[in-house]
């Protein structure tokens, strides 16, 4: 793939998705990549440049937000940096690097710890956020099919490995150089101490022994379901990487350590009763009965059983849990910590773990499911673009409303032009779950369309990369007529057609 990040034309590598019956959210997804945009910076002397910023602050970076961030840049990634900005945090965590100095404006926040107009080092702000940045290079790779990146990422610098490693390794809290804040994860053989602002989940009720709770419980005694699974699907995602590169000697190893992690999980974190994961005490693994959105992270990371994954997306639809006007809120709607105006991770419907929860559903063929519910929440978005004002994308949203969440005071509003991971929704949740082309792989080069049943018009894409193919496929009911610039195969709900160079026309 040729990368050519400063290009003023932009747009024309962008995929033009075709809904005839929503327009609107053809505006939305024009207005999202317009602010992420806005968010490709550049400053003299990081590794990578140009960068995704977080659109959150000057003076930090963030691993869960630039994974997730990279997940909508995958579509357009000739123009926008997304898995390249992983250098600066690979550099500082495992090449010992500080990143350069900039000077913070006068609304960078305190605990940054930072003087506005004084020069200060752009830091790492945590370097135990949940561990994506395998699942995020997997992801990428599909659509990039750049078989020499790989080999130099797993054999020459080793990233995923080593930061696998890293986080089985944390046995103490400890400062890294170039990261602000202290490590607090703690890992144990049946699990991982934690702590909310490191999970990325900052004032999650998880954990805690009375109601109400703490600002933040951070249970000492708790392992966390997320960082486990997480760490599962690090594993599992490595060893597809190495089979993306035909080694399956180093497949095979990376695997076990995912059977290793799934056994764990099934074993400890499932109540049968309950039919649900939880978090668990460390001492006598009994349940901490809080549910939350971070039990959806055993769908994604391959660790349920069939029956399993049918138990917890039955959630998304229940109103009384995880459904209603706004799927995915961040704990459930009959917890007695709900918050309707969001109140950041007690009741906020995020769009990071929202696209986690539908990619698990879909990996387990719950594909009608995951496309009301994302029909759902890009429609919440949408309203609350053009009610509320300013008019914009926001960190979180609350629950009901239309209007974004609260922050944890419950009194300010989170932050606006959030693109940044709430790009997602308008990008990612609508190609992947709205229209349905969830599964693209560069390598065998095939596009799995599961094409919606409740969309009639003209609905598809246009201009969609992957690998070296530039393809348009669009349907209006049964009649299908796709171009490309080059040969792949394009399975449309379970049925193959064989795609030539050229263009060509057919019925389902």
């Amino acid at each position: 793939m040729n990368k050519n990040f400063r290009a003023i034309d932009w747009k024309s590598y962008l995929p033009i998705p075709i809904c005839e019956e929503h327009p609107e959210y053809g505006v939305f997804y024009e207005t999202a990549w317009e602010l992420a945009r806005d968010h490709v910076k550049e400053i003299d002397g990081m590794p990578q440049n140009p960068y995704m910023d977080e659109a959150f602050c000057a003076t930090q970076l963030w691993i869960w937000d630039t994974c997730f961030m990279s997940l909508f840049c995958k579509f357009a990634g000739e123009v926008f940096p997304g898995v390249e900005s992983f250098q600066n945090f690979y550099s500082v965590l495992y090449e010992g690097k500080l990143l350069p100095k900039v000077i913070p404006p006068e609304d960078e926040p305190y605990w940054t710890e930072t003087t506005p107009g004084v020069p200060a080092h752009i830091m790492v702000h945590i370097a135990d956020n949940p561990p994506l940045f395998a699942w995020s290079e997997y992801e990428n790779a599909l659509v990039h099919g750049d078989l020499e990146y790989l080999k130099t990422l797993l054999y020459e610098k080793k990233s995923l490995q080593r930061h696998y490693e890293w986080f089985e390794s944390q046995r103490e809290k400890r400062k890294i150089h170039g990261v602000l804040a202290p490590n607090c994860l703690i890992s144990e053989p049946y699990g991982y101490k934690w702590e909310g602002a490191r999970s990325g989940m900052d004032n999650t009720p998880r954990g805690r022994t009375e109601i109400p709770s703490p600002k933040r419980p951070n249970n000492p005694d708790m392992y966390w379901l997320d960082a486990i699974c997480q760490q599962a699907l690090s594993a599992r995602m490595i060893a597809r990487l190495f089979a993306m590169v035909g080694d399956c000697e180093n497949e095979k190893n990376w695997n076990q350590k995912f059977e290793e992690k799934k056994k764990i999980v099934n074993a400890l974190y499932w109540d049968e009763e309950d039919r649900f994961y939880y978090d668990i005490d460390c001492n006598d693994h009994h349940f901490y009965k809080v549910k939350s959105i971070a039990s959806f992270w055993p769908l994604i990371a391959g660790i349920a059983s069939a029956e399993q994954a049918e138990a917890m997306v039955a959630h998304i639809s229940d109103p009384d849990t995880f459904g209603g006007i706004l799927p995915f809120s961040s704990i459930a709607r009959n917890d007695p910590e709900f918050s309707p105006t969001g109140k950041y991770w007690r009741g906020a419907m995020w769009l990071p773990t929202t696209y986690m929860a539908l990619r698990g559903m879909t990996d387990y063929g719950f594909h009608k499911e995951a496309h009301d519910a994302a029909v759902s929440v890009l429609d919440y978005m949408w309203k609350t673009y053009e009610g509320y004002e300013p008019h914009s994308i926001w960190e979180a949203y609350a629950p009901e409303g239309y209007r974004p969440a609260t922050y944890t005071d419950d009194v300010r509003i989170v932050r606006k032009d959030f693109c940044g991971w709430s790009a997602l929704g308008p990008i990612s949740i609508y190609l992947e779950y709205i229209l349905g082309f969830s599964s693209i792989d560069a390598f065998e080069r095939i596009v799995r369309w599961n094409k919606p049943e409740d969309f009639r018009s003209g609905i598809g894409v246009k201009n969609l990369r992957f690998g070296d193919v530039v393809t348009d496929i669009i349907a209006e009911g049964k009649h299908v007529c796709v171009s490309s610039n080059a040969p792949y195969t394009l399975e449309i709900n379970g049925k193959a057609f064989s795609i030539q160079a050229g263009e060509q026309e057919f019925l389902l």
